[in-house]
């Protein structure tokens, strides 16, 4: 049957068999109808001729492999004949192959919607869904496909990955729910597999890929979405998760921003567009407390910086370290340590972290922690600073191991001569052996000891010569330095006497002692400070 598009009282245009012929002459409505009938049934036949040469010069270039001429041959195809499903279907697979999967799905649900019984029609578009990782619609097309073909091997083996898709992304919702990404990277890398065009399950896996810490790896999947689609914002915000965790968060802002344009509502970049804002103002009002003296000020901005977001590994880092190093200022040294290895936790290769709290360690006498964490930052970076503090940490650790005479006579490192005598005549007396002559064997001998160890002490801290190298950490013995001693000669030429002096009797000497000891050694009872 012709239909004429009226133009007055004749027509220039027809539609014959779903095909819109070319122009042809103006026709009286009075005309012999059954020749122009044969002459547009001429005129599909040549038409289909050609629309069913263009399909086979297609499907040469299909099994050629060069998919974008058979696209070509196949457009053509279809432009002669819009209402063939096989064109479109054929055009599907090569679109299918071209990774063009969205626009394979849009001509392949053309094809079955001309034709309902297109068994291929429903397999593309079903494959077409599952790759774009829409399960539930491509069930339903593999279950058409059954319908139709109620043997087909193929089509059950296709509803089983979309049966596994579905699963894999109930168990990432629940695992991201749990803050486990790494089993939701897990189940995406699975769920990819039968879905490899699917930017939903790609995107969720950069997101948790970023917030696992390993940034270079979701800044790839997201920049291979967004070669595809620069307008993806999802990928966007991906883009900006990633600098934001890396600590860039000026640019991370502006990927931010992009997202939102491209999706106002898109609420994780808007959370994390006004974190990372946050996050910037209060770490720069922290830093200029800190360097205009106010340290406990600074303290307390560090700290609300860094209740703003757990998941900012490298600029929580930066924070606890920062936090620390004002800490050391406060004399708050445990708590500096504590800041420090907290950072090194987050990021192992933060050098800054482990000088500081190597420093810290140096400061409580903790000299064997100093060392190691000297040891690793010149492992890491070998300058000469590095080679030098791991050096002088070594000095102290091995000074540690000597007797501290310093602790010894209970004076500081930095006494002078007049203190130092003053504490040994001091601890002199406190352990001299006549003034517990009535105390147990075990009570005698510690306090004989203690009594050596003073006068040990004294012999090398009153010597100029032996205290410089003792404070230099050398072994006096090794520098072949006189170390024999008596400690009772050292007693006896300190205090004056040729024939000595005993504890014992009633001599004028020895209460003369008793007295000096009491004046200058407190009693347990006694709670003034003399």
């Amino acid at each position: 049957m012709i239909h004429f598009e009226k133009k007055s009282c004749c027509h220039k245009m027809c539609r014959y068999k779903g095909l819109m012929l070319p122009s042809l002459p103006t026709v009286p409505l009075c005309s012999d109808l059954l020749f122009l009938e044969a002459l547009l049934s001429f005129l599909f036949v040549s038409i289909r001729r050609e629309a069913e040469g263009f399909k086979e010069q297609g499907n040469v270039y299909y099994v050629k492999k060069d998919y974008a001429e058979a696209f070509n041959f196949y457009t053509k195809a279809i432009d002669l004949c819009p209402k063939n499903a096989s064109y479109y279907g054929n055009r599907a697979a090569t679109l299918m192959m071209l990774s063009r999967y969205r626009e394979a799905l849009e001509d392949s649900q053309q094809a079955v919607r001309l034709d309902d019984t297109f068994m291929k029609g429903h397999m593309r578009e079903g494959k077409c869904h599952l790759l774009l990782g829409n399960a539930m619609a491509a069930s339903r097309c593999f279950q058409k496909v059954l319908e139709l073909e109620p043997d087909n091997s193929q089509v059950q083996q296709e509803l089983k990955n979309a049966e596994s898709i579905l699963e894999f992304e109930r168990l990432a919702e629940i695992s991201f729910e749990k803050r486990d990404f790494r089993m939701v990277v897990f189940c995406m890398d699975r769920a990819l597999e039968p879905a490899s065009a699917c930017h939903r399950f790609k995107v969720l896996k950069a997101e948790c890929l970023a917030l696992l810490g390993r940034y270079p790896e979701a800044q790839s999947v997201a920049s291979d979405i967004l070669r595809m689609d620069s307008t993806n914002g999802d990928a966007l915000y991906v883009r900006g998760l990633c600098l934001y965790y890396e600590d860039c968060i000026d640019k991370a802002v502006q990927f931010f921003i992009q997202a939102l344009r491209m999706a106002p509502d898109h609420e994780k970049a808007r959370l994390a567009c006004r974190n990372a804002k946050a996050l910037k103002a209060k770490k720069e009002e922290g830093n200029k407390a800190f360097k205009e003296g106010s340290f406990e000020e600074a303290y307390v901005l560090y700290s609300e910086a860094l209740t703003i977001d757990p998941n900012n590994i490298k600029t929580n880092a930066k924070l606890y370290c920062n936090r620390a190093t004002v800490g050391s200022k406060l004399n708050k040294l445990e708590q500096a340590i504590e800041d420090c290895t907290k950072a090194i936790k987050l990021d192992e290769t933060y050098i800054k972290a482990y000088l500081r709290r190597a420093q810290c360690y140096m400061d409580t006498e903790q000299y064997e922690e100093a060392v190691r964490d000297y040891e690793k930052v010149y492992q890491t970076e070998k300058t000469k600073e590095h080679k030098n503090l791991l050096k002088n940490a070594q000095l102290e650790l091995k000074k540690s191991k000597r007797k501290d005479y310093y602790k010894v006579l209970g004076v500081d490192k930095n006494a002078t001569e007049d203190e130092i005598k003053k504490a040994y005549r001091k601890r002199a007396l406190m352990h001299h052996p006549d003034r517990h002559s009535g105390a147990s064997s075990e009570v005698q001998k510690e306090e004989e000891k203690k009594f050596k160890e003073v006068g040990e002490a004294f012999t090398v801290l009153s010597d100029p010569k032996k205290k410089s190298r003792y404070d230099s950490g050398h072994d006096l013995e090794d520098d072949d330095m006189n170390m024999d001693f008596d400690a009772n000669n050292i007693f006896k030429a300190f205090f004056g006497g040729p024939g000595g002096f005993s504890f014992e009797g009633n001599s004028c000497k020895a209460n003369l002692y008793l007295l000096l000891i009491h004046l200058l050694i407190p009693c347990s009872d006694c709670t003034v400070n003399h």
